[in-house]
């Protein structure tokens, strides 16, 4: 019997949930460290020229989608071997695709918002495209999926109306995951 794999491994249920929050909670908190450190006198990060901090933040949020992506990975391998199918199909390999221009098309913009000084819209702008980016990867998923997409969509808003509520929006949006994944096993 062939087993629809791709429903198994593209969602975000249990413990891949919980570490995609784990890792967004994680580098706000180190993203907010490290400006906070900046802007502090006698600080080690003050030393650290603007292009550089851009450079540590922008890898920060690198980390965050390929640890991320290895969750889904993981859980993908895990669940292929104990149903003992195939990993990769053609639905995952065009999921994989779209997944892949969906996380460039991401960076670029984020790229080119602090190329060009729109540090202000660099948060609203994530989570509007990872909102986005949620709903394409939806698949027959239940209606509490839809919490995560509207908490990302509902935490931009406010990061447009207050730029300084970034690291809110972050750490809600981490909390939101873990939750979902606690909630949402298997």
């Amino acid at each position: 019997m062939m087993h629809d794999n791709f429903s198994v491994n593209f969602s975000l249920k249990g413990i891949t949930s919980i570490l995609i929050g784990l890792y967004i909670f994680g580098a706000g908190y180190a993203i907010k460290f490290i400006l906070d450190g900046f802007l502090i006198d006698n600080n080690v990060v003050g030393m650290l020229s603007a292009e550089l901090l851009e450079m540590v933040i922008f890898l920060l949020a690198f980390l965050v989608f390929l640890f991320s992506s290895l969750a889904f990975l993981f859980r993908g391998k895990r669940l292929a071997k104990r149903f003992q199918y195939l990993l990769w199909n053609q639905k995952t390999k065009v999921a994989f695709w779209k997944y892949f221009v969906c996380i460039t098309i991401i960076f670029l913009m984020l790229f080119l918002l602090m190329k060009y000084g729109y540090i202000d819209f660099i948060t609203p702008s994530f989570l509007i495209s990872y909102g986005f980016l949620l709903l394409i990867f939806k698949n027959k998923a239940p209606k509490n999926y839809l919490i995560l997409p509207g908490i990302a969509f509902t935490l931009a808003i406010l990061c447009f109306l207050i730029p300084s509520y970034w690291y809110a929006s972050l750490s809600i949006l981490g909390i939101a995951h873990i939750t979902y994944g606690v909630v949402v096993k298997n």
